[in-house]
């Protein structure tokens, strides 16, 4: 028996029933009629479970099981869309390596001048800022000179070799950096002079690699330290929705070939031991992990299974966010970063979202006071 519901015109309803071979219509007063009808409901779970359906989609006209199916068809769409917005990246990684071939006279130059190979000439050092504030300060010394005499003979100006500490100062500026510089890595630091990044042939796994250039110097036999970082960028069959571009993955320092006793990585302790028998004191020495921005290419290996603890998570994560951001403003933007103007306009991103933030807020205070005002007040 099939029970269906419907409104007639003046709004009362009516219920019919309906056997299967055999048309019958139900007849006497209508309470007697729905009573009857309503108990043969009641009474057969079945015909109440099809009750209960049909009165919750008769909104939709179709059952919840064909609407659920072709939410499936577009869920299968936007996992292609997934694979498509991939192959995006990997064009525009494409992109950022051939612009870094662009990029690299530039970058050469720059490392000329910073380590003093190569002395600009006075045309590349002009800038609008300088000129105007050397204006200025030339008409005030005119005035000066015109009442004053010099007493005492002028000093040479000292001209340091191209631009000292140029990338140690960066280090010291950047709050990101300055967290893992120790005094210790300062003088090495100082014997800098360039950092690269270079991004990974077309028939190689995507990944991108930082090189830092250092002089020859006491501290240790390397001209490059390196660190790779492995990129994914493909969407995860396990969770294509997650996929939001290429991301970090995996990250492979290098080993530094220290000159004896320099190692900064690591410190010598003494201690002393007492035998139990005889008594005897023996002093030993161990070496232990030090604090130093040079772990940073000895990074915490991913483990096989992905299982790790939240320390090492949360170590592994900074690195990943230390190299990425390398690879995006410290290299392609470093006289910035010298000049502090980097650091200002950084700054001034993060005052803007506070702002923004803070009147968010006072708009939520607000509704919370217009749910209280009482109009009766």
């Amino acid at each position: 028996m099939k029970i269906s519901r419907r409104v007639r015109a003046d709004g009362e309803a009516t219920a019919q029933t309906e056997r299967t071979g055999c048309n019958s219509i139900m007849e006497g007063d209508n309470n007697e009629t729905r009573g009857k009808v309503g108990d043969q409901v009641m009474q057969n779970p079945r015909l109440w479970q099809r009750f209960k359906t049909d009165s919750t989609t008769c909104c939709t006209h179709l059952p919840p099981s064909r609407v659920k199916r072709r939410v499936n068809a577009l869920k299968q769409l936007q996992v292609r869309c997934a694979h498509i917005e991939a192959q995006f990246y990997e064009e525009v990684h494409e992109l950022e390596r051939k612009y870094a071939a662009l990029y690299l006279p530039l970058f050469d130059k720059r490392k000329d001048v910073v380590t003093g190979a190569v002395e600009p000439t006075d045309e590349e050092c002009e800038w609008p800022s300088d000129r105007e504030e050397g204006e200025e300060l030339a008409e005030e010394m005119k005035k000066k000179a015109t009442i004053e005499e010099k007493k005492e003979e002028p000093v040479a100006e000292e001209d340091p070799k191209g631009i000292p500490e140029f990338w140690l100062t960066i280090f010291k500026s950047v709050d990101m950096l300055s967290d893992l510089l120790q005094e210790h890595d300062e003088p090495i630091l100082k014997h800098l002079q360039d950092i690269k990044v270079k991004f990974s042939e077309p028939d190689q796994p995507m990944s991108f690699t930082l090189e830092f250039h250092f002089e020859p110097n006491q501290f240790f036999k390397n001209t490059v330290l390196t660190k790779v970082y492995k990129m994914k960028s493909e969407p995860d069959p396990a969770d294509p929705f997650s996929f939001e571009g290429p991301e970090i993955v995996d990250c492979e320092g290098c080993e530094i070939d220290w000159h004896k006793g320099k190692d900064v990585t690591v410190k010598t302790i003494k201690k002393k031991q007492k035998h139990k028998g005889r008594g005897t004191v023996r002093t030993i020495t161990k070496q232990v992990p030090n604090d130093s921005f040079f772990n940073f290419f000895n990074p915490i290996k991913v483990s096989s299974d992905g299982e790790m603890d939240e320390d090492s998570e949360f170590t592994l994560a900074t690195d990943f966010e230390i190299g990425h951001f390398f690879r995006e403003r410290i290299v392609p933007r470093a006289v910035l970063y010298f000049t502090g103007e980097a650091l200002e306009d950084d700054e001034s991103f993060e005052e803007e979202e506070l702002e923004e933030g803070e009147e968010e807020d006072h708009e939520e205070d607000g509704d919370e006071e217009e749910g209280d005002y009482d109009p009766k007040a």
